[in-house]
C-alpha cells in the first residue's frame, strides 16, 4: 500500500467472525459428515473467504497476499525442522538408532512404569533439544514401538509422548516459541521461564501421577504377551545390528543442543551421522541411504506390531503435514492482515475489566487463534501484541501475559488436529487418522500436561496466586516511554 492511500476500513465484529465461522463449518463437514481427515481444502476455502472480506474493506489482493506470505516466512524455520525430522526418522531407522531404542526399551522398561517413564524421557530430551517436533519424531516414535510391544493402546502412549515433548518445548531456552513469547510481550527470557514453573510443575506432577496410576490399574499389564515382546526383539535383532553404539546420532544431537547450537544444523548433523552408521554398521549403500532420507525406510520383519512404525520417515512423508501447515499459516496470515483477528480481540478486551478476566481472555484467545488459524506462532504473537498495553495499564507484569500466550499457544497446538502441531503429531506417531482411525484422537484428552497447565493458569488468575504486579521500575519505564494506558479497574 502507498502511504498516500486512505486508511482501510476495519471489519466489524460479525464481519470479522464470518470467514472463521464459515471455515469451521466447512471443516466440520469434512471431518464429521464426510469422515475425511483432510483439512487442507477447508483451510484453502478459508483463505479465499478472508480474502473476499478484505477486498470488501478496500484491501488490494497484493496486500492480503503479503500478509499470507509474511506469516509463512516467519515460520520457515519450523518447516525446515519438519523436513529435517523427516530425514532423521528414515535414516535413524536404517541406522538402527530407533530399533535400538525400541529394543532396549522393551528389555529395560516395565509395562507399569512405561507411560510415566516415557513422559519423563520426552521432557528431558525436549528441554535438551528445544524442539517438541524433533522429540516426537525420534524418541516419541521409538516409544510408540515400545508401547505396541507392551500392548498399550496407541492413544495412551501418544498422550504421554505429547505431554513430555511439549512440556520441554515450553521451558527450554533453546525453543523458538519460548523465545517468541517474551519477545512479543517485552519480558526477559529467563524471567519468563521461571514464571512458567508455577503452572508447569503442578501440571507435570499431576500428569505423572495419572500415568503411574493408569500403568498400575487401568491398563491390564497382566495380559502383556512376553512371547510377543520376544518376537519383536528377536525380529529387531535379526534385521539390525543392535548396540548402544547405535545411539550415537541421538547423543550427538543432544550434545549440540546443550552447546546451544541452532536446531536445524544440529538435527542435520544427527542425520548425517546416522547415514554414516547405516552404511558402516547396517550394510546399507549410499544410494539406499539417500532413498531412506527422501522416501523413508521400508522393511518386512513379519511382526505386525512393529512394521508400521519401521516403515516410516523421509522428506516425502512430511509433505502432507507441510502442505497443511502452509495452508493453516496462510489462513492465519490472511485473518491478521485483513484485521479480522484484531477486531475480535479488541471486542474481548473492551468487555473485560478485571485482571482475572483479562488473563483468562489472553489464554483463551491464544487457544482460539490456535484453533482457527492453525498456527502456534500466530497464537503467541498476535495476542501478545494486542494484550500488552492492557497489562501495562492495569500495572500487572507482562510476565503474566507471556505465560498466558505460551500456555494457550505452545501447549494447545498439539491438541488441535488441523493445527501445525497436531498435524505433525498425528503424522510422526503414525496414528492413522487420515485412514479413518479416529479412535487414536483420544491422545488429545490423554495429553494431560498440555491442557492442565492452562487450567492451572486460569485458577491462578482468579485467585491472584503467582500473578506478579509490575515493579515500580517497570511502571516508571512505561510512563517515560508513553507505553502505559489508562488504568483499568481491577
Amino acid at each position: 500500500m502507498s502511504p498516500n492511500d486512505p486508511p482501510l476500513a476495519k471489519p466489524g465484529f460479525w464481519l470479522a467472525l464470518l470467514p472463521i465461522v464459515l471455515t469451521l463449518a466447512v471443516l466440520g463437514m469434512q471431518l464429521f459428515y464426510f469422515g475425511d481427515f483432510t483439512p487442507h481444502i477447508p483451510l484453502a476455502i478459508g483463505i479465499a473467504l478472508t480474502g473476499l472480506v478484505g477486498l470488501s474493506l478496500g484491501h488490494k489482493w497484493d496486500n492480503i497476499e503479503q500478509g499470507v506470505f509474511h506469516v509463512v516466512t516467519i515460520s520457515l524455520q519450523s518447516l525446515a525442522i519438519l523436513i529435517t525430522v523427516g530425514m532423521i526418522v528414515g535414516i535413524w531407522i536404517a541406522s538402527g538408532t530407533v530399533p535400538t531404542l525400541i529394543y532396549y526399551g522393551l528389555k529395560i522398561l516395565s509395562p507399569e512404569l512405561f507411560l510415566a517413564a516415557g513422559m519423563l524421557l520426552c521432557s528431558i530430551v525436549s528441554v535438551s533439544l528445544g524442539t517438541s517436533w524433533g522429540t516426537v519424531g525420534t524418541v516419541g516414535l521409538a516409544l510408540m514401538g515400545i508401547g505396541a510391544g507392551f500392548g498399550i493402546p496407541m492413544y495412551w502412549t501418544a498422550g504421554a509422548v505429547v505431554s513430555g515433548a511439549f512440556f520441554g518445548d515450553k521451558i527450554s531456552p533453546l525453543s523458538d516459541t519460548t523465545n517468541l513469547a517474551p519477545a512479543v510481550t517485552g519480558t526477559n527470557l529467563f524471567d519468563h521461564i521461571r514464571n512458567m514453573l508455577p503452572t508447569t510443575i503442578p501440571s507435570m506432577l499431576i500428569a505423572l501421577v495419572i500415568y503411574l496410576a493408569v500403568g498400575f490399574t487401568l491398563i491390564d499389564t497382566s495380559q502383556v504377551s512376553f512371547e510377543r515382546i520376544e518376537a519383536i526383539t528377536a525380529a529387531l535383532d535379526e534385521a539390525f545390528w543392535i548396540s548402544p553404539v547405535m545411539l550415537l546420532p541421538a547423543l550427538l544431537v543432544i550434545a549440540l543442543a546443550v552447546k546451544k547450537q541452532p536446531p536445524v544444523p544440529s538435527l542435520f548433523a544427527g542425520a548425517v551421522l546416522g547415514g554414516i552408521m547405516a552404511i558402516a554398521f547396517q550394510g546399507e549403500g549410499l544410494h539406499e541411504t539417500f532413498t531412506y532420507a527422501n522416501s523413508g525406510f521400508s522393511i518386512d520383519t513379519g511382526v505386525p506390531e512393529i512394521d508400521p512404525l519401521l516403515n516410516r520417515g523421509g522428506i516425502q512423508s512430511m509433505m502432507w503435514t507441510i502442505s497443511l501447515v502452509l495452508l493453516a499459516l496462510g489462513f492465519g496470515g490472511a485473518l491478521e492482515r485483513t484485521g479480522c483477528l484484531q477486531a475480535i480481540i479488541e471486542v474481548i478486551i473492551a468487555r473485560v475489566k478485571s485482571f482475572a478476566g483479562i488473563q483468562t481472555s489472553a489464554i483463551l484467545t491464544s487457544v482460539a487463534t490456535n484453533t482457527v488459524a492453525g498456527d502456534p506462532y500466530l497464537s503467541i504473537a498476535l495476542p501478545g501484541r494486542m494484550y500488552a498495553p492492557v497489562y501495562r495499564g492495569m500495572k500487572y507484569s507482562p510476565l503474566n501475559l507471556s505465560r498466558a500466550v505460551e500456555e494457550g499457544g505452545t501447549l494447545v497446538s498439539p491438541l488441535i488436529p488441523w493445527n501445525a502441531g497436531g498435524a505433525f503429531v498425528i503424522s510422526a506417531l503414525a496414528l492413522g487418522i487420515a485412514d479413518g482411525n479416529f479412535e487414536n484422537l483420544l491422545y488429545i484428552p490423554l495429553a494431560f500436561a498440555c491442557w492442565l497447565s492452562p487450567l492451572i493458569g486460569i485458577f491462578y488468575a482468579v485467585t491472584g496466586l503467582f500473578s506478579p504486579k509490575a515493579s515500580d521500575a517497570e511502571v516508571a519505564a512505561w510512563e517515560d516511554t508513553g507505553e502505559a494506558v489508562s488504568e483499568v479497574p481491577a
